[in-house]
């Protein structure tokens, strides 16, 4: 069995915020599935989305209470294509309103940097050159 899509729900606090701040890390809206209780980002094509849904409508799909802050539930990992790409984004959401999750990481074949996001998810924000994992 193979997945073809994935959607990913985290609950935040205020859409609007969320939609500006993952917009300036540049990603893209599916505004298809994007309302005032939901804002919808692609990660990549139209296979793996981060659906933010506010609090209060997150609550209608569990009846386990949303974590509050100093806590945490998920840390999302992603991959992107290169080294400079990753520390772009990381600087860029610390730029908007979040902190540093860990101090970047460098393992020769993978690199990875992360933050938590305004509502506190963790991120962390990977590069991997898998033919260089096998040399070292």
């Amino acid at each position: 069995m193979k997945v073809n899509q994935i959607y990913v729900n985290l609950p935040v606090k205020d859409i609007q915020k969320t939609k500006e701040f993952w917009t300036t890390l540049g990603f893209e809206i599916n505004e298809q599935f994007s309302d005032d209780k939901a804002v919808c980002v692609a990660m990549k094509d139209d296979n793996i989305y981060v659906m933010f849904l506010k609090e209060d409508y997150f609550q209608t799909f569990t009846n386990k209470p949303v974590a509050k802050e100093n806590t945490s539930q998920v840390l999302v990992a992603v991959g992107l294509n290169s080294r400079e790409e990753v520390d772009q984004v990381v600087n860029t959401a610390l730029q908007n309103g979040c902190s540093q999750h860990e101090e970047p990481q460098d393992y020769g074949w993978m690199y990875q940097n992360s933050f938590w996001d305004l509502d506190g998810h963790g991120w962390n924000i990977t590069y991997a050159d898998i033919s260089q994992m096998l040399t070292q």
